[in-house]
């Protein structure tokens, strides 16, 4: 499934003639749109020419509209393809410093680099200006790393900000590039100076309505399709995730939890997925109370596909039912480095029991309503949670204890683009 880490499937030279092909088209496609003229970028801001409203935004909405479709019907696997994290205020700041050198210098970086193809001394000056820039924030974000790195969002797109689904976000979308299409030839009749755009014969369909019946048909496909579900997702990999479950891979010995937990080379991310009752009663430290259905519709929020990539999860729940239900919806979701507590907090507390708790709770007996497979078969007499003596596991490692190890770094490649 798309997308392909084409370096691992056809070698570096091939992978490399691909890309530098795929450059060359894109220099060439702006070159041709005219976005080596710095006065035809800058008209952009004075109404006057639209084509870099046209272009660019119409790219976009092509670009956007194949991903869900491909998406949709089973053919790219979304959470694979890299999203830049999210950073609210300065994005904002970053935008407005872009947008205010944009109408002064008549290029963005990518269009600068167009006009200096082109041999040209404004489209050269504005690209060593884009490198000294380039150098003096390398030089300097130490001084401002805080700011730099505040009101982190992680993975987060549109659907999740308006809490829609994929395919009405697309077709919202759709619609309304193409209004902002027709308002910028309106605008460019009203401020250009050519005039009022010319229509085509009555008697011809314009290609350029075409293009637009034909977007508003293929988001109209997508919002049809919708997008797969996590079960769907679950069924695409389960041939090559399944084995990982039954041959007890990911299942980790809570001895190597505490190792993991010791380990300064390690982000340590603790997901409890049992019921609040259990949980205030006792937890390990710095583990994070979630619920199935915030796994399956809160991914976003989690950042699990935004996290370092040293970071390593692991699942929590009396016993491995909860905690393996939502194993299989991460997964499939495209999260790495996803384990198992072996046992959960019942085996937890077998090997790091403590004298304060009492073991003796009836077989099978159902605590807070749960079913018996996650039933928690210990007892305190109060509800300290992290506070109890066996919840921290530095105090823990004293205890030398012989595990099998079965983590495996995974790193995500980032399989995606963009336009500077």
């Amino acid at each position: 499934m798309a997308p392909f880490a084409l370096i691992d499937f056809l070698g570096k030279p091939i992978a490399y003639s691909i890309y530098l092909l795929i450059g060359f088209a894109f220099g060439a496609v702006l070159e041709m749109a005219g976005f080596a003229d710095s006065r035809r970028l800058a008209a952009q801001f004075y109404f006057r020419n639209m084509t870099v409203l046209k272009v660019m935004f119409g790219a976009i909405v092509t670009a956007m509209t194949l991903l869900f479709l491909a998406s949709g019907l089973g053919m790219l696997d979304m959470s694979r393809v890299w999203v830049n994290p999210t950073y609210l205020v300065p994005g904002i700041v970053g935008g407005l410093l872009m947008g205010i050198g944009f109408i002064l210098g008549g290029f963005c970086p990518g269009t600068s680099i167009v006009a200096l193809a082109n041999l040209k001394i404004d489209g050269l000056f504005f690209f060593l200006g884009v490198s000294a820039g380039v150098v003096l924030f390398g030089e300097t974000v130490g001084l401002y790393e805080g700011f730099y790195h505040s009101t982190p969002m992680g993975r987060f797109t549109l659907p999740e900000w308006l809490g829609i689904p994929a395919g009405w976000v697309v077709l919202l979308i759709v619609l309304m590039a193409l209004f902002m299409f027709w308002g910028a030839e309106k605008l460019e009749g009203i401020y250009g100076e050519r005039g009022k755009p010319t229509r085509a014969s009555g008697r011809r369909f314009p290609p350029r309505l075409a293009g637009a019946a034909a977007l508003v048909v293929l988001a109209l496909v997508v919002l049809g399709i919708g997008q797969p579900t996590s079960a769907e997702r679950w069924e695409r990999i389960a041939s090559g995730k399944q084995p990982l479950l039954d041959e007890r891979r990911v299942q980790i010995h809570p001895a190597e939890l505490v190792d993991l937990a010791r380990n300064d080379l390690v982000r340590l991310l603790l997901l409890d997925l049992r019921d609040e009752r259990d949980f205030n009663i006792f937890h390990i430290l710095d583990s994070r109370r979630v619920t199935l259905d915030e796994v399956r519709d809160g991914l976003p929020a989690l950042g699990l596909l935004s996290a370092p990539a040293n970071t390593v999860t692991v699942l929590i729940s009396n016993g491995e039912e909860r905690a393996t239900a939502a194993w299989k919806l991460l997964a499939a979701s495209g999260v790495l480095n996803l384990y198992i507590l072996e046992g959960g907090i019942n085996n937890w507390l077998d090997v790091y029991g403590h004298p304060g708790h009492d073991a003796s709770c009836p077989e099978g007996e159902a605590s807070g309503g749960t079913a018996a497979a996650e039933a928690f078969a210990h007892r305190f007499e109060h509800a300290l949670g992290s506070a109890q003596p066996s919840a921290d596991p530095d105090a823990l490692a004293k205890r030398a204890i012989e595990f099998t190890p079965k983590v495996e770094l995974q790193i995500r490649k980032k399989l995606g683009g963009g336009c500077g």
